[in-house]
């Protein structure tokens, strides 16, 4: 399972988690970070994959977080249209668990990397696995969830065999509460083959490039 850590604007010295964790990728989960931030978050993180929490910006400034190292742009449905255009840097949809099945399928038509289920919820509870499930079942691209504060290992086995791709913590975690999040999703279980075994999360990395293959068997996180 992709491991992505959740960042704050105000964590600038704990990026440095990102790299020393062997993280997949981080996230800036704060919207309308500054270009000065998000220069500094991606030196600490060092060749790990950086994502920024984009709203209402303009071309411009996007262009301006592909200079600094961004590698991939997160964004809710009430974006733009122009970003589904961009070629040079990594495209993640982040929709509610309320969103209409309709539209959650229509997603497939475009042209984004994966999805991002968001959501304030305290713990995981079974509606909110129901919703992974089905949403995982209406797209062909990755799905990847944001994370509770505390999650048990039961939570993210329940996660992982119902198709979940990957999941970004919370961006209040401890480094110790992360290394554990670490060490639990290293001891998930074979996952049961379903129809998604094709499925690959993709997440551009600027000058390079990131990947990690599971059992010979299963689905690959690949550039």
């Amino acid at each position: 399972m992709l491991f992505v850590v959740g960042l704050s604007e105000s964590q600038v010295k704990e990026a440095r988690t990102v790299s020393d964790l062997a993280a997949d990728a981080g996230l800036i989960v704060s919207k309308g970070t500054g270009a000065k931030t998000v220069k500094q978050v991606v030196e600490a993180a060092g060749n790990v994959p950086l994502g920024v929490t984009v709203k209402g910006m303009r071309e411009k400034e996007i262009d301006e977080l592909v200079s600094l190292g961004c590698d991939f742009v997160v964004f809710d449905i009430g974006e733009g249209v122009a970003i589904l255009g961009r070629k040079e840097v990594g495209k993640l949809l982040m929709i509610e668990p309320s969103l209409d099945q309709g539209l959650v399928r229509a997603i497939n038509s475009f042209e984004v990397d994966g999805v991002l289920i968001g959501g304030g919820d305290s713990v995981i509870s079974v509606e909110r696995l129901l919703v992974s499930r089905r949403f995982v079942e209406l797209l062909e691209k990755p799905v990847i969830m944001m994370l509770p504060s505390f999650v048990t290992k039961e939570e993210l086995v329940n996660l992982w065999q119902g198709g979940v791709d990957g999941v970004v913590s919370a961006s209040t975690q401890s480094t110790e509460a992360l290394a554990e999040l670490k060490k639990m999703l290293g001891d998930l279980p074979k996952r049961v083959r379903n129809r998604r075994t094709t499925a690959a999360v993709v997440l551009p990395r600027y000058g390079g490039d990131i990947g990690g293959e599971e059992d010979e068997q299963e689905e690959k996180i690949q550039p």
